[in-house]
């Protein structure tokens, strides 16, 4: 989205288009900050609300068709990161996603929205739950502004593939990083 700026000098009009950022942001989630138990995973040894999180978006780039939002490790001990969370299929329309939303078949996600298969198997938020004593692990939470209205994948879809299709269809990406460690 481009903002408009009016400057006037003396009697000369000058006009300036000024890019806003894609930003990505949450109510329940400071960028930077640790986890609290709300978006811990409630298994695999650990004891949590496994809720998602509010996220909020603005300045999508114009041309934007859909959205994407990923909760993504990195730090996992499986060499290739472990998937949170995958809901794909947001309408353009749509500019957040509210606290708890990310249950399976939730009915609250906009029409046509998918979640896809997660690490947990799940198609649904799994929050965090590092091997104990592991360390503190990364937790990078995306907004994804896709230039395709869908994203065409089969319904148990890895999450790579998911990805993937991302990737190949991003007009941009906002993202900010909380730590979570046990």
């Amino acid at each position: 989205m481009n903002l408009l700026k009016q400057l006037i000098l003396g009697s000369v009009v000058c006009y300036s288009s000024v890019a806003m950022a894609f930003e990505l942001s949450s109510t329940d989630i400071k960028a930077n900050s640790t986890l609290t138990a709300a978006q811990v995973f409630n298994g695999f040894g650990c004891t949590g609300q496994n809720t998602s999180p509010a996220l909020q978006w603005k300045n999508a780039p114009k041309g934007t068709k859909s959205f994407a939002v990923t909760v993504y490790d990195p730090d996992a001990p499986t060499g290739s990161g472990w998937w949170h969370w995958v809901v794909y299929n947001l309408p353009a329309t749509t500019n957040s996603l509210a606290t708890g939303i990310g249950i399976e078949n939730s009915t609250a996600l906009p029409e046509g929205t998918q979640q896809g298969r997660t690490d947990f198997g799940s198609y649904s938020f799994g929050g965090a739950c590092p091997p104990k004593g592991h360390g503190k692990h990364r937790y990078i939470f995306s907004v994804y502004a896709l230039s395709i209205d869908k994203i065409e994948v089969p319904l148990d879809a890895s999450p790579a593939l998911i990805g993937y299709m991302i990737n190949a269809n991003k007009l941009a990406k906002a993202s900010f990083s909380a730590k979570y460690n046990r």
